[in-house]
């Protein structure tokens, strides 16, 4: 394909801009400014092929997670969300063991080779548990499904981060905010495509082959990461960008704690992440509380997943699509956290938060519906776009590092709040309470980020 000016295609940057400075379209930008252009929204000729591609990968990437993300649900709903600190807990762990190790990978190897490697090891991973879920005798079902669950949270943030992090390094500032919401969509529709999947074959196939489904899509999603990956190399002969990053295996971990930016991004993704894993918890206790069959709590799951990721969806192309190119990254988390705080103050102020509230919605599914929609719909493109302003290095390392160890101490950090706050009598409103203040704090975050407060353009190591 011939190579396109910086209105279309991937962005026309020089090796110099590239490597070392603010692509040239975004150097006088403030970190967070508005609408670059008197058509802000449209896509440009030129970026079709590569926004096509980008959407696909979502796609399959969501599609792998959402086929068997019910099985992890469903042990969560059966054991309550005391236990979760546990399953966050052994999570933590394996993720901050494994994000040094991406650090030493993406320092040594090139993005052509790095992006398979990782997918590769889980696609080996998916099939290799197959034999575990087609004879159930080769291990205990408590020690399978403890296994699974750490192994399923991993998976989730090393494939989806992986994604995200070549979506940064493919688009400019400007790019990002126009088409990550677009992006965004299609993975959402993967995210619906998922459970439909799932509902219609367990019942035929089992669990087992449903495992060789979310490979196989995997897989794909590699195809299309490497397709990209030449079509940028296409656009930008010129430049470094598929190069080995260099440095140490610690790089991600001090950068989340030497850079101002890394610092505002991570404690945004604690914030968020308390948001999440509040809604989360009141979810799983009301479906322990209220079913009794595994059945029933994953029905009730496959229903919030399924109301979330249509919101989600209209969220992304009816707002978030015009909205962020509009007003900016920083000012698009300030909207999603407001709303978190309405929703979750629904849940405080409710005289039964268990009761039927909209059709047969309690009020904790309909604060984790919003919450949930808001936050893949609205924050987690504008997060993304944020990252693609700082250098190359960051984002691999830094951003990873974010992305995977910094989510799950978050969700260790909640949970381990929560049943202390159960313990000494807290009911469901004041652990909501713990919610609304998390999302006050991010709408302030959110607001230094859209005045440029912390954020920078950094330059490559």
């Amino acid at each position: 394909m011939r190579p396109q000016h910086s209105a279309g295609g991937l962005a026309a940057r020089t090796a110099a801009e590239y490597g070392s400075h603010p692509p040239a379209d975004a150097a006088s930008m403030t970190p967070d400014s508005g609408p670059a252009g008197p058509d802000p929204t449209r896509v440009r000729r030129g970026e079709w092929p590569a926004l096509l591609l980008s959407c696909v990968y979502f796609f399959c990437v969501l599609t792998a997670y959402y086929v068997i993300r019910p099985v992890r649900e469903q042990l969560s709903a059966a054991v309550g969300s005391t236990q979760l600190p546990w399953f966050y807990a052994a999570t933590f762990l394996v993720t901050l063991a494994l994000t040094p190790l991406f650090a030493a990978l993406v320092s040594r190897w090139r993005r052509r080779v790095m992006v398979p490697v990782v997918y590769g090891v889980f696609v080996a991973c998916l099939i290799g548990f197959m034999p575990f879920f087609a004879q159930p005798g080769l291990l205990s079902p408590r020690a399978l499904g403890v296994v699974f669950f750490v192994w399923v949270s991993v998976f989730n943030l090393f494939v989806v981060s992986v994604f995200w992090i070549f979506m940064s390094d493919i688009w400019t500032p400007p790019q990002a905010r126009r088409l990550f919401p677009l992006i965004g969509f299609a993975g959402t529709t993967g995210a619906l495509a998922g459970p439909a999947i799932t509902h219609t074959l367990v019942g035929v196939v089992g669990v087992a082959p449903l495992l060789g489904v979310s490979a196989a899509l995997l897989g794909l999603a590699t195809f299309c990461s490497l397709v990209l990956g030449r079509h940028a190399r296409e656009q930008r002969p010129s430049t470094s960008d598929d190069a080995p990053l260099g440095g140490g295996m610690l790089d991600g971990l001090k950068q989340v704690l030497a850079s101002p930016f890394m610092r505002n991004m991570a404690l945004l993704l604690v914030l968020a992440d308390g948001i999440g894993t509040i809604n989360y918890a009141l979810l799983a206790d009301y479906s322990h509380a209220t079913f009794t069959s595994d059945t029933a709590r994953t029905a009730v799951a496959a229903s919030v997943d399924f109301a979330s990721n249509v919101l989600t969806m209209l969220l992304q192309v009816g707002i978030a699509w015009w909205l962020m190119p509009a007003i900016g990254a920083g000012r698009v988390l300030i909207l999603w956290a407001g709303i978190a705080m309405a929703a979750l103050a629904l849940v405080v102020f409710s005289p039964d938060a268990y009761a039927p509230l909209v059709g047969a919605m309690p009020a904790v599914a309909i604060a984790a519906i919003v919450s949930r929609a808001l936050g893949y719909g609205m924050a987690e493109p504008a997060r993304h776009a944020l990252f693609t302003q700082v250098a190359r290095t960051e984002r691999y390392k830094g951003q990873n590092a974010v992305d995977t160890a910094v989510w799950r101490f978050g969700d260790l950090l909640v949970a381990l709040t929560m049943n202390a706050m159960k313990a000494l009598g807290a009911g469901v409103g004041a652990v909501a309470m713990i919610g609304v203040a998390a999302a006050g704090t991010a709408a302030g975050i959110g607001w230094r980020l859209s005045r440029g407060a912390g954020a920078r353009v950094s330059q490559d190591a």
